[in-house]
Parts: structure tokens; C-alpha cells; sequence
């Protein structure tokens, strides 16, 4: 078949062929497909997220109470709330909580991660027993802190006055405020070590062995090993680690409602669990979705600083990612 006739046929054939349908247009046209295929996420992130997000704004702008829709008053709850002592105070030991957990939780769980990406007898078992406190449910292991807090039947106390004598009364952790501030960092610190463990070690995990036989044969040491080469190759991923953690942490609730409640006399009270309590015991919906509401610019800012932070890496996207 020559060429003249290949054409013809062609030709022929597009004359005879039926124009696509509607249905087949739209299916070829790539925004709809992009749109389809979105939908569900969207309508997922619509119903569980931008709802409760836009009603929690909505009721920080009225004096709403519980069983009673209420008024529109502007940012008069704001202003309440702002020149409030005890939310002054929930800020200070929200920020406080939120940065001494996170310094202990990645400071630790690096130090672990870098002990089990060593070749140890049982390093499986180990593995998955670092995991033990993420896994078990927050209230329960609040009430395991709780009990070992108790003036009365905490085991550290017991130990301390029955098995080695140095003390001759038992300890009130919650008794007062900075033990009680620190009591909970610890507990909160306990339960996010496996989280920053697990991550950092998947991160060592994908550092080729061979950069450090090469600085091992230029004579570095271990502590140069580490800063020159473990180090820069896991910051985005202590980066991606570091924000999820601080959020969850400056967001927590459970650890803090179940051991402290707040307590003693409002000195260990975040913003969390101050919210919770001025809207759901205190009946006031309107004031409690305000203080909640003054949550998001810290929770914003926190995430910024990790993204302009990420977007400057320059040593690992090159110099034309400014």
C-alpha cells in the first residue's frame, strides 16, 4: 500500500467514524477528571473538617450556651477571654508543656533511634516494644501516670521511702504547681519518645552505609560522623517529625484532663482542657469556641516555621529553590 492510499484510508475512516458522545468528551477533559477523582477527599475534608472549623468560628462569635442557640456579639468573647488571668495562664503553661515535651521527646527518642539502628541481640523485639507506650490508648496510660503520682499509693514514692530510705514521707507530685507541670511533661514525653523513635530510625535506615565507611576512613570520629553526615541527611525528616509532634503536643487533652484536670487551682490548665471545661461543664459554648479558635495562630505559626524552614534547604534542593 502506498502512501496516497494509507492517506485515503484515513481519511475515509475519520469521515466514517461517529463524533465522541458528550459522556466521552467530558471524560477525556483532564480538570474533570482531576475533580472527580478529588470528590471524595473534598467531601471527606468538607463534613469532618471545614464544618466543625466554620461552626467553631461561628459560636466564638456568639454568646451561645448549651440548649440555647444564642447572639451574634462580634469578638466580644475574644476580648473576655483575652483579659481572663486563667486563660493567660493556660497560654503560659500551653507553650511551657508544648516545648519542654518536645525537647525531652526528640532529644531521647534520637538517642534511641540511634541505639536501635545498631546491630543489638533481639533488635526486632526491641523495635516493637519501644512502640508499647504510642500504642496503648492515652487515657490508660494517664491513669497508670496518675496512680504513680498518687500521694498515697504512688510506687516511685514507695521505693523511694520503703525500698531505699531516702525519704521518710511520700512525694505530692500533684500537689502543687511546678512538680505537677513537670510531672506531666514527663508522662507526655514518655508517650511521644516511640513516635520521634520509629520516624528517626526510618530515616536512618535510608543513610547509604557507605558515607560512613568513606568518613571512617578519613578519619572522622563518631561525633563528627554524626554532625556532618547522620544529621544533615535527617533534617527533613526530623523537620516533618518535629511539627507533627509539637501539634499534637500544644493540642493535647487527654493526658492533661485525665491526670491533672487542670489542677491544682488552675496551674497545670492548657488550652485545651480549658476549653472543654468553660464549654461543656461551664455551659458556655460561645467563650469556650473562643479560646479554642485562639488556638489556630500558634498551631499556624508553628506549621510556617517548618515549611520556610523546608523551603531553605538549600544544601539539599539547590541554590535555584529560594
Amino acid at each position: 500500500m502506498d502512501a496516497a492510499t494509507a492517506e485515503a484510508a484515513v481519511v475515509t475512516w475519520r469521515l466514517a467514524r461517529r463524533p465522541d458522545s458528550w459522556i466521552t468528551r467530558l471524560f477525556d477533559y483532564k480538570p474533570f477528571l482531576i475533580g472527580l477523582c478529588l470528590a471524595p477527599a473534598i467531601g471527606l475534608l468538607v463534613v469532618f473538617l471545614t464544618y466543625p472549623l466554620g461552626l467553631g468560628f461561628w459560636l466564638a462569635l456568639t454568646n451561645s450556651t448549651i440548649g440555647q442557640r444564642g447572639h451574634f456579639v462580634g469578638l466580644a468573647n475574644f476580648i473576655s477571654v483575652l483579659s481572663d488571668p486563667v486563660f493567660q495562664l493556660s497560654v503560659f503553661n500551653t507553650i511551657f508543656y508544648t516545648a519542654a515535651a518536645t525537647v525531652g521527646k526528640f532529644g531521647l527518642g534520637l538517642w534511641l533511634a540511634l541505639l536501635l539502628n545498631h546491630h543489638l541481640p533481639f533488635k526486632s523485639f526491641l523495635r516493637a516494644i519501644v512502640l508499647l507506650p504510642w500504642i496503648v490508648p492515652t487515657v490508660l496510660s494517664a491513669i497508670v501516670w496518675w496512680w504513680m503520682y498518687s500521694p498515697q499509693f504512688s510506687i516511685i514514692s514507695y521505693i523511694l521511702v520503703n525500698v531505699l530510705h531516702l525519704r521518710s514521707t511520700y512525694i505530692n507530685f500533684l500537689g502543687s504547681a511546678w512538680p505537677a507541670r513537670w510531672s506531666l511533661v514527663v508522662a507526655n514525653t514518655w508517650r511521644g519518645i516511640p513516635f520521634v523513635a520509629i520516624i528517626t530510625l526510618a530515616g536512618l535506615q535510608t543513610i547509604p552505609p557507605s558515607l560512613y565507611e568513606a568518613a571512617l576512613l578519613d578519619g572522622a570520629s563518631s561525633w563528627q560522623r554524626f554532625r556532618f553526615i547522620t544529621v544533615p541527611l535527617l533534617l527533613p525528616i526530623l523537620s516533618v517529625a518535629l511539627t507533627l509532634s509539637t501539634l499534637f503536643t500544644f493540642s493535647d487533652f487527654q493526658l492533661v484532663y485525665a491526670i491533672t484536670d487542670g489542677g491544682p487551682f488552675n496551674t497545670t490548665q492548657i488550652m485545651a482542657t480549658l476549653a472543654y471545661q468553660v464549654a461543656i461543664p461551664g455551659s458556655e459554648l460561645g467563650q469556650g469556641a473562643a479560646i479554642a479558635v485562639a488556638m489556630i495562630p500558634f498551631l499556624v505559626a508553628l506549621t510556617a516555621i517548618n515549611y520556610f524552614g523546608l523551603a531553605r534547604r538549600k544544601w539539599q534542593q539547590g541554590p535555584a529553590n529560594e
